[in-house]
């Protein structure tokens, strides 16, 4: 199955309009509340954030994440909240959202470097895009993490493949 074609969105917190936010957060609980389980979502950094957010061709959001202003979390810029709907999980829409993202960052902070709270069991999906976990596991919100480095680019990441299904997205978030 291919990936739905997405039209992209990158705006700042208070760019966003309420349907916007409000269909972020819906996505949001659903997969990080509703499946993964209970915990404090809105964390106070949407408002410090630049959001990505991918519609279908009917509107749908169907892929989200959002990218904390350096010094908010961390030192760099870091990239969150990266999730797929359920309806797109396994099409691919994951690696375009990270693509969509890592190249939205490298535009927005060009020669900085950012930092990332992974799912520990999306470390090797992650390190397709230049990600280096950086320490030990840990838990965050009671599923473990790594903290993982992407070092600054010269310009845009190298393209990663797309086929096969090999190693796992972030379908259910970082």
């Amino acid at each position: 199955m291919s990936p739905p074609r997405l039209r992209w969105t990158w705006k700042r917190f208070e760019a966003l309009s309420l349907d916007e936010l409000y269909d972020a957060l819906a996505l949001r609980c659903r997969v990080f509340i509703l499946e993964q389980g209970p915990y404090q979502d809105p964390d106070g950094l949407d408002r410090a954030s630049w959001h990505l957010l991918g519609r279908d061709e009917s509107g749908a959001l169907q892929a989200y994440l959002r990218v904390v202003d350096p010094e908010a979390k961390f030192a760099e810029p870091s990239m969150g909240r990266v999730i797929t709907s359920p309806e797109v999980r396994g099409t691919g829409v994951g690696r375009l959202l990270v693509a969509e993202g890592v190249r939205r960052i490298d535009d927005t902070w060009p020669g900085q470097g950012n930092r990332i709270s992974a799912q520990a069991h999306l470390a090797d999906f992650y390190a397709r895009y230049g990600y280096v976990s950086q320490g030990k596991t840990y838990l965050e919100d009671g599923i473990p993490h790594v903290e993982m480095l992407r070092a600054a680019m010269g310009g845009h990441p190298p393209q990663r493949s797309q086929g096969g299904g090999q190693g796992q997205s972030p379908d259910r978030g970082t």
